[in-house]
């Protein structure tokens, strides 16, 4: 069985979700319905956040996760994701932070 490191770095977070899904019997090639599956979360992230909101009118009845639950859930199926492409995630968000960094940002009016 798979243990998370204490305080992992990106990179040990993805192989753990590899070998999590290895040993739960998940899927580990369909990228196509990992990213539905990864669809269907961040609708739910969408909910919990909805939920915490003054205001918002919602079915008391709907069964609605938690914020920190949801946002896990993200997480763990973009580093499967990123598993099955063979993408070392952490590089990448290097790589696209110092894309990112020469780019000017200005408020669309």
């Amino acid at each position: 069985m798979p243990v998370l490191k204490q305080n992992p770095t990106l990179t040990d977070l993805q192989e753990y979700i590899k070998q999590m899904k290895i040993e739960r019997g998940f899927s580990t090639e369909d990228k196509v319905y990992e990213c539905f599956l990864l669809t269907e979360e961040l609708g739910e992230l969408c909910k919990a956040v909805r939920k915490t909101e003054a205001g918002g009118k919602m079915d008391p009845n709907s069964k609605v996760g938690e914020v920190a639950e949801e946002l896990a859930d993200v997480l763990m199926f973009t580093l499967s994701i990123a598993n099955q492409h063979n993408i070392n995630l952490e590089q990448a968000l290097r790589e696209k932070e110092a894309i990112n960094a020469k780019r000017t940002w200005q408020e669309v009016v």
